[in-house]
C-alpha cells in the first residue's frame, strides 16, 4: 500500500470508517420494465385515490359547523379519553410482557408469543365477540367479576378502553420486543453484577435504552386505538355519551349524514397522517 492509500484509509478510519456508496440503478433509475411500472403505478392509485376522493367531497365551507356539533366533540373526546388510557394499559402490561418474550426462555413461548400477536390479524367483530364470551355479565371471568366486585365492564365506557386495549396492546408488544432483541443485554449483565436487582437493572438501565422503541409502539397503539370500530361496537355498543368514539359516529353519520361523516373522517385521516409523520424516521425512511 503506497504511502498515499495509507494515509487515506488512516483518515476514513478518523471518520468512522469508510463511507458507504449509494447504489444506483443504470442510467439514474431510467428504463423501469414496464412490467413493474404498471403494477407499481396501479398499487399507487389503488391506495392514494380513495383518499384523495376524500377531500374533494369534502363540505369544507361547512366543515366549521360540522365539526363544531356538541355530538361530534363529545365523540371527539370520548374516543381521546379511551385511546389514551387504552395506552396506558398497554404500557403498563405490554412491556413486561415483550421483556419476558425478549429475554426469557420458557417452555412454549412461541405459543405465548402468537397468542399475544393474534389480535393483529383476528378480524375485530370476533375479538368483540371473544370479549363478550370472557368479560360479559355471564362470562367466564366477567360472572365472577359481576358477582365479586361488582363490575360490569360491556356497553361502558371502561368496555371501550378494554376493547381498544385488546386490539392496540399487540403493535407495542411488537414493537417493545423488536427493540430489545436489538439492544445489548451485556449492560443489564453489568448492572446486576454490580449488585443492582434484575427490576432495577430493567428500570435504571434497559428502559432508557429501549425509550424510543417504547415511545414509537406507544403511537401505534394509541392510532390503533383511535380508529377501533369492529371490537368496540360489539362489545361496549354504541351510545353516544358512553361508548360512541368517533369511527362509530363516523359509522351512524354515514346514514343519516353524508357530509358529517365524510367531515368525522377527515379528523382521523389527519391524526393518521400526524402519527405517520411522527414516525417517519422509524417506519417510512429509506437508504
Amino acid at each position: 500500500m503506497s504511502p498515499t492509500d495509507k494515509a487515506a484509509a488512516a483518515s476514513e478510519t478518523l471518520r468512522g470508517g469508510p463511507r458507504r456508496r449509494r447504489v444506483r440503478m443504470p442510467g439514474g433509475g431510467r428504463g423501469v420494465p414496464l412490467p413493474l411500472l404498471v403494477p407499481a403505478l396501479i398499487g399507487v392509485a389503488f391506495l392514494t385515490v380513495p383518499l384523495v376522493a376524500l377531500l374533494v367531497r369534502a363540505p369544507w365551507r361547512d366543515m366549521p359547523e360540522q365539526l363544531t356539533g356538541a355530538a361530534v366533540w363529545q365523540a371527539l373526546q370520548l374516543s381521546l379519553v379511551c385511546a389514551t388510557a387504552a395506552t396506558a394499559v398497554s404500557l403498563v402490561i405490554g412491556v413486561p410482557l415483550a421483556w419476558l418474550l425478549a429475554r426469557v426462555e420458557f417452555p412454549g413461548r412461541g405459543l405465548v408469543r402468537a397468542l399475544v400477536t393474534l389480535p393483529l390479524v383476528l378480524p375485530p367483530v370476533v375479538g368483540g365477540v371473544a370479549l363478550l364470551m370472557a368479560l360479559g355479565r355471564n362470562g367466564v371471568v366477567g360472572k365472577w367479576l359481576d358477582a365479586w366486585f361488582g363490575i360490569t365492564l360491556p356497553f361502558t365506557t371502561a368496555g371501550v378502553v378494554v376493547a381498544e386495549a385488546f386490539v392496540a396492546m399487540p403493535f407495542l408488544v411488537i414493537s417493545v420486543e423488536g427493540t430489545l432483541r436489538a439492544a445489548d443485554p451485556r449492560y443489564e449483565e453489568a448492572a446486576t453484577t454490580l449488585g443492582a436487582s434484575r427490576f432495577t437493572a430493567f428500570r435504571r438501565v434497559t428502559l432508557p435504552l429501549i425509550a424510543p422503541g417504547v415511545a414509537a409502539g406507544a403511537v401505534l397503539a394509541w392510532a390503533r386505538a383511535l380508529g377501533e370500530f369492529g371490537a368496540t361496537i360489539t362489545f361496549a355498543g354504541n351510545f353516544p355519551g358512553r361508548t360512541q368514539t368517533m369511527p362509530l359516529a363516523v359509522y351512524l353519520a354515514l346514514q343519516s349524514d353524508p357530509e358529517a361523516a365524510i367531515a368525522l373522517s377527515l379528523v382521523l385521516l389527519a391524526v393518521s397522517v400526524a402519527v405517520l409523520a411522527g414516525l417517519r424516521d422509524r417506519w417510512t425512511a429509506a437508504g
